[in-house]
């Protein structure tokens, strides 16, 4: 038996009939025993997804979104949490009701789940072949040499290169792409009929987003299979989904097709949603946000669980739960406002000050005072890690992880450094303030050069230079109470000479960042993700620098803390000049906050412009591809992609001539060999590429 057209798999290879019911969730409940209560994380909900269809399920962290997944899959944790109430029939099928031995037989062979997080969800000393293998072994019951045939047949399938090659690969050695694709592999080994997608392209550059969401489409018209899309991205959700459920704590509070539901949505958590996004239409201007927090599945109360964060509240939603209810042609609402019974109820007058801060629009020149003025000239930066081998330790080799840039960044405002991961982003923004060696150049600052400066003298001038980590959880000792966390660098900087003036500094920062003072004696566990954030930013503005570098601070945030974040980061900037440099692979979060934009690819700025002037007009082919790869949240808008083939290079080892040559559908004999000389097309223009010679 050979390949996966095997006679085990030939019925399941066969397209299936779409528009059929595959799966019905009515009335699902699932709850958890916790020390804090009864947390009802998914209370009551009910869909149904044909045979063909992707239904996506959307909405903030801790609605509910991967528990009702895990629901689908009789993976709910035990004892602690325990399916209360619903049914979930697959084909008729009552998987709630099924023995553990009729569950396992469904799990994999039936309904297979891509997790959130591949580097989890993966054995670390295990092969990628192995784990792959015993998934096909268990549950088609094959031998060993079959298995590990249709394994690479399947990695093959997913487009994973050098599929022999990978099969006896660790999870360490693979990208974050490809163990993505691994994680599909993995998924589709049997063929399900059903594929719960949790968040597969969460914290992915945007060409590896692009890259799995095209595989997703193509491997779903081939075997007809449907998918379970959950995700907080609403650009993807328009590209791959049908229909559309929009999930707020524990509720589905709307649900449609794509392109009602996006262009004309109901519900005022849906509306909001939508509003958070950066977009075009919006860059520059402040972003809506939606106050508060979702509340805790402990504690519900009994009307809308949305009312106190809603901008067309009424009186009678604190103590009213209201329904899906019929507002158009398939789409229904779960609120109050399409209830002919109380449309007529009195609005609650929300707080002006709220209003303000919400809808104000930022000033067409955020800082005209400076324009012209340069906080950093940066010439020729190379940030060099060496390799060393034998039992000497001796240096054979280089990780040229920065590797000769050169750009300026101006005084107030935002230069925004973009690329895919292991472009040298983050390294270079460590370099600048010397958190990681600098191998050569220079980065002059106020007229000093700080790459060579000696560190008793760097020391005066890192009050100056701060940054916001990508991670909090990672970077906030949880040890230490907030006010210890902010008061760190004030002591380091002899700033805060008592406890009482350590206190009085970090109150008064965490309102500065829209956070209450009083919380500066709890712990960092005892916040949320973007509240940590916010406190990340507390720490750095404690000093009181002029030059922040934001490493991927909206990285995997819900788009309504992001707004939040965006909003902020906008606000310290135009209050106290602040300058940034934002190290993102969003690129809709750069269209909207940033002034000038460098595009990073191994090492090398490839090509720099003004923010409106390169997403207008990109001219490197791979920034195009880069610009080609943005999720638009409008299903009616066709983008054209252009697909980047394989993964950047080896920074030990980068190709001769350009770097992008082996990835670029220009590429031609002179871009082998010889280095890649910067031409400027326009004014304000910068582009390292052959294809724009004597412009």
């Amino acid at each position: 038996m050979t390949a996966i057209s095997s006679d085990v798999n030939s019925e399941q290879t066969a397209p299936r009939r779409q528009g059929e019911m595959l799966l019905r969730v009515d009335n699902l409940c699932t709850y958890f025993h916790t020390p804090a209560g009864l947390a009802r994380a998914v209370d009551g909900i009910s869909f149904v997804i044909r045979r063909g269809e992707t239904f996506a399920l959307v909405g903030e962290s801790g609605c509910g979104k991967s528990v009702t997944a895990l629901s689908i899959m009789q993976l709910v944790p035990q004892p602690a949490g325990q399916i209360v109430e619903g049914r979930i029939l697959l084909e008729e099928k009552d998987l709630v009701t099924l023995s553990a031995v009729e569950k396992r037989k469904v799990r994999g062979n039936e309904i297979s789940m891509i997790f959130q997080n591949p580097m989890t969800s993966l054995n670390p000393v295990m092969r990628i072949g192995r784990q792959i293998d015993e998934v096909v072994r268990l549950h088609q019951g094959l031998a060993k040499e079959e298995a590990k045939q249709v394994t690479i047949d399947t990695l093959r399938r997913v487009h994973l290169p050098a599929p022999e090659r990978q099969y006896r690969s660790y999870p360490h050695q693979l990208s974050g792409g490809m163990l993505q694709r691994v994680m599909i592999a993995m998924a589709l080994a049997c063929k399900p009929k059903l594929l719960i997608a949790d968040e597969p392209t969460t914290a992915l550059d945007v060409t590896v987003q692009d890259q799995i969401l095209a595989l997703m489409q193509e491997l779903q018209a081939e075997l007809g299979m449907s998918i379970l899309l959950i995700t907080h991205d609403l650009g993807v959700v328009a590209e791959m989904a049908e229909e559309v459920g929009v999930m707020y704590a524990g509720h589905l509070v709307e649900r449609a097709n794509v392109r009602t539901l996006l262009g004309a949505p109901k519900h005022p958590y849906t509306q909001r949603l939508l509003e958070s996004l950066p977009s075009r239409a919006k860059a520059g201007e402040r972003l809506r946000v939606i106050p508060g927090q979702v509340p805790a599945a402990t504690a519900y109360g009994e009307g809308c669980r949305f009312a106190t964060r809603c901008h067309q509240e009424m009186t009678c939603c604190q103590t009213t739960l209201p329904d899906l209810e019929t507002v158009g042609d398939a789409h229904r609402a779960a609120c109050l406002l399409y209830d002919s019974e109380y449309q007529d109820q009195p609005k609650v007058k929300k707080d002006a000050g709220e209003t303000i801060l919400t809808e104000r629009a930022a000033s067409p020149d955020r800082h005209p005072q400076a324009q012209e003025e340069m906080l950093l000239q940066i010439r020729d930066f190379k940030v060099h890690f060496p390799i060393h081998r034998g039992v000497l330790q001796s240096v054979v080799g280089h990780v040229r992880a920065v590797d000769g840039v050169n750009l300026a960044i101006p005084a107030g405002r935002t230069f925004a450094l973009v690329g895919e991961s292991g472009c040298g982003k983050t390294t270079f923004g460590k370099g600048l303030l010397r958190l990681v060696p600098v191998h050569s150049g220079s980065a002059v600052y106020q007229g000093v050069d700080i790459a060579s400066l000696p560190p008793t003298q760097f020391r005066s001038l890192r009050r100056n230079l701060q940054m916001i980590f990508q991670n909090p959880y990672g970077t906030l000792d949880p040890r230490m109470m907030i006010y210890e966390t902010i008061g760190e660098g004030l002591r380091a900087q002899g700033l805060a000479r008592s406890y009482g003036d350590m206190c009085q500094k970090a109150r008064e920062l965490l309102s500065a960042v829209g956070l209450d003072p009083g919380m500066i004696h709890r712990y960092p566990h005892e916040f949320s993700g973007g509240q940590l954030q916010r406190i990340g930013i507390a720490r750095a503005l404690a000093v009181d620098p002029t030059f922040i570098v934001c490493d991927e601070v909206t990285s995997a945030l819900d788009v309504s803390v992001q707004a939040q974040i965006l909003n902020l980061l906008s606000d310290l900037q135009r209050e106290r000049g602040l300058s940034y440099l934002f190290i993102t692979h969003d690129l809709s979060v750069v269209r909207h906050i940033a002034d000038r934009v460098g595009v990073m690819y191994l090492g090398n700025i490839v090509e720099e412009a003004a923010c409106r002037e390169l997403f207008a007009r990109p001219l490197h082919p791979y920034t195009q591809a880069l610009l080609s790869a943005i999720p638009e949240p409008d299903p009616a808008r066709q983008r054209e992609r252009k697909l980047l083939t394989g993964d950047v290079p080896r920074a030990d080892a980068p190709p001769p001539g350009c770097r992008f040559h082996p990835r670029c559908p220009h590429a031609r004999e002179q871009c082998r060999c010889g280095e890649i000389p910067v031409f400027a097309p326009a004014p304000g223009r910068r582009v390292k590429c052959l294809l724009h010679e004597g412009k």
